[in-house]
């Protein structure tokens, strides 16, 4: 077991390095509480206008549900017409709705009073806000509609009923939870093994190794196993944070993630000694890792779904292995999935782990052999 005093060497060498000790152990869960509380999809608060040029009760009874709704903050009631384009310009509003009084007259006594006309400004720069607000307020106006008509005794022909499995409430931290804790698995990893043999080589101590008993393999797995192992402590703690502080369920197995972490973790470090192998310096290393990083996250569904990705690049999707941890991860937690649901994702990551795993292997040993 020559492979062990390795990997004791390299968590002396991780823990003598003091400045990077706080990188390593704390900076990974404060980011993963303050993207938690960030990274959210919800729309809460959005300030809005509202202009009331209306004489009707029904426009009152509509800004008031707004005025109680969380989802909008009320900054100011205008009962004159006002420039709205140039308060949306100026970006402190988000919206401007205007309440003016229908052309229409009732039908006959009989028949509920006409709803005032209704419209709405939207500040379309943030496509995806405007978007959500649109239909937050649509649904505000629905409900109140439908109240309404029904003590006229009115029904509508035809009514939706939506049943949400998985996420009933839509809160957004029960979907991106999961998803942050495989990002800060994936930058902790790629970051600092990206590090590991790069640094031998600008200390000229790569030589010492390549003269010892270890073989080539040992030298790898020694390289790779101690971030492999703070990378699961890493995974775990980050599981408890997310379950524990931000109240997210876990409807599955978590057996199944450690089952599936390993096999991500083979290839994330797999490729970062692949990096760590080919550059010259720690700076060149750092820049492909961040490189690669930020192309693993767009890629990966973690904040936009993989859907949205051009088919000509689609096939970038399929290679990433992020993309297929993220979802399994949900999976476990949001549907409560066994293996039997994910396991082509779990063959498709193995299969890309052994490729990667691979190439890696054999441009060290290349290395090593010169």
């Amino acid at each position: 077991m020559r492979i062990r005093y390795l990997v004791k060497k390299e968590f002396i060498e991780i823990f003598r390095q003091k400045e990077l000790l706080p990188m390593i152990f704390i900076a990974p869960m404060i980011m993963i509480t303050i993207l938690g509380y960030v990274v959210k999809t919800d729309v809460e608060n959005l300030s809005i206008d509202i202009i009331n040029l209306s004489q009707n009760k029904a426009a009152v009874r509509i800004i008031n549900r707004l005025q109680q709704s969380p989802l909008f903050n009320v900054r100011h009631i205008y009962y004159e017409n006002r420039d709205n384009v140039d308060t949306l310009k100026r970006g402190n509003i988000k919206a401007v709705i205007i309440f003016r009084d229908a052309l229409e007259k009732p039908l006959s006594k009989d028949t509920p009073s006409r709803y005032p006309e209704i419209q709405v400004l939207l500040d379309g720069v943030d496509s995806n806000t405007s978007g959500i607000a649109a239909g937050y307020f649509n649904g505000i106006l629905k409900n109140y509609i439908l109240t309404d008509i029904s003590r006229w005794g009115v029904r509508l022909p035809v009514e939706t009923k939506t049943l949400i499995r998985y996420n009933p409430q839509l809160r957004s931290i029960n979907y991106m939870g999961p998803g942050i804790v495989a990002l800060m698995l994936t930058i902790i990893a790629l970051f600092f093994t990206s590090l590991s043999i790069v640094r031998e080589k600008e200390q000229q101590t790569m030589d010492t190794l390549l003269i010892s008993r270890l073989t080539p393999i040992e030298i790898y797995i020694g390289k790779a196993l101690p971030m492999a192992i703070i990378g699961l402590i890493h995974m775990t703690i980050g599981i408890l944070v997310v379950i524990f502080w931000f109240q997210i369920p876990v409807r599955g197995n978590l057996l199944y993630l450690l089952l599936a972490a390993p096999i991500f973790l083979a290839a994330i470090l797999s490729y970062a000694l692949l990096i760590s192998t080919l550059v010259s310096t720690q700076q060149q290393a750092l820049f492909f890792a961040w490189f690669s990083m930020i192309l693993f996250i767009l890629l990966s569904g973690l904040f936009t779904p993989t859907e949205n990705v051009p088919g000509g690049l689609r096939f970038l999707v399929k290679i990433n292995p992020l993309a297929y941890l993220i979802k399994i991860i949900r999976e476990i937690f949001l549907k409560g999935n066994g293996i039997e649901y994910f396991y082509k994702e779990l063959l498709s990551l193995a299969g890309i782990t052994t490729v990667i795993l691979t190439i890696s292997l054999l441009n060290f040993k290349r290395i090593v052999s010169r």
